[in-house]
């Protein structure tokens, strides 16, 4: 491992260029090895490695991403039988992967169209974790971590930081990747980059979003369905609900593509479809695949309440789900459960869109159904 602080990467064409460091994994790492109990010098004792080494890797100065993948898997194993949970180590995983697409975005040697963004369908713990030093949400599995057995010394960050310069940059190579892709070659990684530009809190994301909106002319079905569903996320996670409602709207009720389109991108979104696809063409299948849906209702519930950005089209999405999948609302079964426990104080909330407060009606109606 070098002792600067970038290093080299191969990009998809093979040729190098220069990490900027590993902020995520560095910080998710810290965690780990906190939630073991170990200090940095007890743990680079065990690992048999300097404790500089650790204390680069945590820091991102030596990013983990430089470590080969044979002695990654070492370290891997070594945190496992000192007791780390599994979970933690697959987001460590999903770090080291966000630092290689902010290693990507950030150098400007690079093309767009040749970098990692637009290479697969991109799912929800890749995003949380690249998202995080972007927005300071922390990442799902790491919201319920304890307290550290041994207690922090000094003001500790709460997550990844990007330093100002490279957090602005970011913003604009995936601004400049959406601009720049054109035609179903690059529908992925422009409907990618949108999503991530997305997260930049300027005064004129709004607009830009809306103008990118605006001169996208999507080739086919499929293509006008992301690009419209895209645009009513980014709006609806910054406070706009009427983009989302026009989406549910147009491109979901009474439509039956929209609605299998809907629940596999969802399904995929989560996780609980079981392939990596590599392009989009996934969401078009008119059946809904072989997934079983209670990891996706369980995901959906945990969004039932008014203020989440996304609670209409959680409301709707779940509906579809249990009209597609009755088989979920059986006695039994964790996700029903607790969907059970949450439909009445939805249904006391003041604040229910019409469609919404018809959908919860007949989920409860379902359940009803179901218990007879």
């Amino acid at each position: 491992m070098g002792t600067g602080s970038r290093t080299t990467l191969t990009n998809s064409r093979g040729t190098l260029h220069r990490s900027r460091g590993g902020p995520v994994s560095g910080y998710v790492f810290r965690l780990i090895r906190e939630q073991l109990g170990h200090t940095q010098d007890t743990l680079a004792e065990r690992f048999r490695i300097s404790s500089d080494a650790v204390a680069g890797w945590e820091s991102g100065r030596r990013p983990l991403t430089a470590v080969p993948v044979g002695q990654m898997l070492v370290y891997r194993h070594q945190l496992l039988q000192l007791g780390s949970s599994p979970s933690l180590l697959l987001t460590l995983e999903r770090a080291m992967e966000a630092d290689v697409l902010l290693a990507g975005a950030l150098d400007e040697e690079v093309p767009a169209e040749h970098g990692p963004l637009g290479a697969w369908v991109m799912q929800r713990d890749l995003v949380e974790v690249l998202s995080w030093p972007l927005n300071g949400v922390t990442p799902t599995p790491l919201r319920t971590l304890p307290d550290p057995p041994r207690p922090r010394r000094g003001p500790v960050p709460h997550g990844p930081e990007l330093p100002t310069d490279d957090r602005r940059r970011f913003f604009s190579r995936m601004r400049r990747s959406a601009e720049q892709a054109r035609g179903s070659e690059h529908f992925l990684m422009r409907r990618q980059a949108l999503y991530l530009a997305g997260y930049d809190d300027a005064p004129d994301t709004s607009a830009w979003l809306a103008q990118q909106q605006r001169t996208e002319r999507p080739d086919g079905w499929l293509a006008g369905w992301l690009n419209s569903r895209s645009v009513a996320a980014v709006a609806a996670r910054q406070g706009d609900q009427e983009r989302m409602g026009y989406f549910i709207t147009t491109s979901l009720a009474d439509d039956d593509a929209g609605e299998a389109a809907n629940l596999n991108y969802w399904a995929y979104w989560i996780g609980e479809a079981p392939h990596i696809q590599l392009s989009d063409d996934f969401i078009a299948a008119p059946d809904t695949g072989l997934w079983q849906g209670d990891r996706l209702m369980r995901h959906l519930v945990r969004g039932l309440t008014p203020q989440h950005g996304f609670f209409d089209l959680n409301v709707h999405t779940l509906w579809t789900l249990v009209a597609a999948r009755p088989n979920l609302l059986r006695p039994g079964i964790p996700g029903g459960r607790d969907l059970r426990r949450a439909l009445p104080l939805m249904l006391d909330s003041r604040e229910l869109s019409t469609r919404a407060r018809r959908e919860l009606e007949g989920i409860r109606y379902a359940i009803r159904l179901a218990e007879a």
